[in-house]
């Protein structure tokens, strides 16, 4: 297997309510990553797409993406694992370069949240579980993680206070991303206030303020082998570690006090292949759908001990400033999350640190950066690990 690169990276502005198709939405991601590689469609070998099928009314996207984007007549794919999409797509794009198959294979992420109620997204949400045993009885994405909140404090003294930080961190880096929906700063006070919509209980611990928030957005990131990254990219970032793994749909069959094992199995998987551990990573993106989510993250991918994650935010150790920032683009919490284009857009944010470009974000002088995808209530673990 041959070494691959990430030569250009490009994303949408995530917004709650997008005017455009689902092509044109794409295409704005798309559009950034090739002029950000300094290519153009001949120089793709093939793309990937990824979105989450029953948002929009397109069946098969990516025939209408390749004839829209002018990929036509290079084969495209569509990948599918719910919130973790485009992470999986990197993962097949790199088999097909690394493999040889194809020098430049284009990764596009997009959902457009905007075109179906948002009680028709929870019960699309829903059905990402086992439509026989779990989804008939109602269970939807906050209840699901309210779940693991519930049992996380239960075990390990966690107050709702520590999930209310990282909102506030969120807040605080949201506001810095021109590309996030939600650029305000939040306050602890606001979780305490019951006239302050933060507040409004959603799955008991779970307020408003814990939620991330559906939106429209597109992302794309464009991998190469390593003769042609080194050829078309100044600053290419090398891909050194992938993990993938999966869990019980039911959660029935989990353990809620162990936080998401696919995480941290793909973790393993990602730090056994890049030569790496958990001391050795700069900067991290993880997948803050719930701010419970990102207190697991910490311990699933072995920033902190079991139960010693509320210890990381309460020191501010995972801000900018901190031994492991996390989320300094506000993560999900802060940019919204359109299912298709999370991890792609999370990659692109790893991408621009590694490579000195974030701005008001970035991070002191990082070398290796690390990607954290989820997809569902655990269902899939995608971790990727980067390197200048």
């Amino acid at each position: 297997m041959g070494k691959a690169a990430i030569i250009g990276v490009g994303q949408s502005v995530f917004t709650r309510q997008y005017q455009g198709s689902i092509r044109e939405l794409a295409f704005e991601g798309f559009k950034e990553a090739m002029k950000d590689a300094g290519i153009t469609s001949k120089d793709i070998g093939a793309s990937v797409v990824c979105s989450a099928p029953e948002y929009d009314k397109q069946r098969s996207p990516s025939g209408v993406f390749a004839e829209y984007f002018g990929l036509n007549p290079q084969p495209t794919f569509y990948v599918e694992t719910l919130c973790s999409s485009s992470s999986t797509g990197l993962r097949l794009a790199y088999s097909l370069v690394s493999s040889g198959l194809h020098d430049v294979v284009a990764v596009i992420g997009f959902q457009k949240m905007s075109e179906i109620s948002s009680a028709e997204s929870q019960e699309r949400m829903g059905r990402g579980a086992d439509i026989q045993w779990e989804s008939p009885f109602g269970t939807m994405m906050p209840a699901y993680y309210a779940m693991y909140a519930n049992a996380y404090m239960n075990k390990y003294g966690a107050t709702p206070e520590d999930l209310a930080l990282i909102r506030v961190k969120a807040g605080l880096y949201g506001q810095l991303n021109e590309k996030a929906a939600f650029r305000k700063a939040v306050s602890l006070e606001a979780f305490c206030d019951p006239e302050d919509r933060m507040s409004s209980p959603v799955a008991a611990p779970l307020r408003t303020g814990d939620c991330c928030a559906n939106a429209d957005g597109s992302s794309c990131v464009i991998v190469a082998n390593e003769e042609k990254a080194k050829a078309l990219c100044k600053k290419p970032v090398w891909i050194l570690g992938l993990g993938a793994a999966t869990a019980s749909v039911n959660l029935a069959g989990r353990d809620l006090f162990t936080g998401l094992a696919a995480a941290k199995d793909a973790a393993d998987q990602a730090y056994k292949m890049a030569g790496l551990g958990p001391k050795d990573i700069d900067v991290a993106e993880v997948h803050d759908c719930f701010t419970i989510a990102e207190m697991m993250a910490y311990e699933n991918l072995g920033f902190a001990e079991p139960g010693e994650g509320k210890s990381l935010i309460r020191s501010k150790e995972t801000y900018k400033e901190g031994s492991i920032p996390v989320n300094v683009d506000g993560g999900l919490l802060s940019k919204g999350h359109p299912i298709g284009a999370t991890g792609g857009s999370q990659i692109r944010t790893i991408v621009l640190q590694l490579r000195g470009e974030a701005g008001n974000m970035q991070v002191k002088d990082p070398e290796i950066g690390l990607v954290h995808n989820i997809g569902g209530v655990g269902i899939y673990g995608n971790v990727t690990i980067l390197g200048r």
